[in-house]
């Protein structure tokens, strides 16, 4: 006899909610951006802002926005690790992508060139 089990996550309703609030700031500081235009643009751009600020805290407030933190915090790690390369390789790696595109394209030219000549002017005679 099979049996299905179920995983709960334990404050699964709450992150949810915690979610939910955040996206219904989004929202709501949105409308209040558009609909404070007669009080001017600080007024309007200051609640855009409280808004979003307020939707961020109540996001990483919750199990996403933890997630969501920790894997920010790991690749800024990561990217520290990172060898950047000197401008002298920098400029010596760009040189090689123009000559190989130059000399891609100047391939790619003749190839059609020839194929060209091939169909219409040996094989079908259309070019006299």
């Amino acid at each position: 006899m099979a049996t299905s089990s179920q995983i709960e996550t334990v404050g699964g309703g709450v992150n949810r909610l915690k979610v939910g609030a955040a996206f219904l700031l989004v929202i709501g500081a949105i409308v209040a951006f558009y609909l404070l235009v007669a009080q001017g643009a600080w007024v309007q751009w200051v609640a855009l802002l409280v808004g979003l600020v307020l939707a961020g805290i109540v996001f990483l407030g919750s199990d996403p926005g933890r997630s969501f933190k920790a894997y920010v915090k790991d690749s800024w790690n990561e990217l520290k690790k990172v060898v950047w390369p000197t401008r002298k390789e920098a400029v010596q790696m760009t040189g090689y992508v123009f000559a190989f595109a130059v000399i891609m394209a100047l391939f790619l030219w003749l190839a059609d060139t020839t194929v060209g000549w091939v169909i219409y002017d040996l094989l079908l005679g259309w070019r006299d």
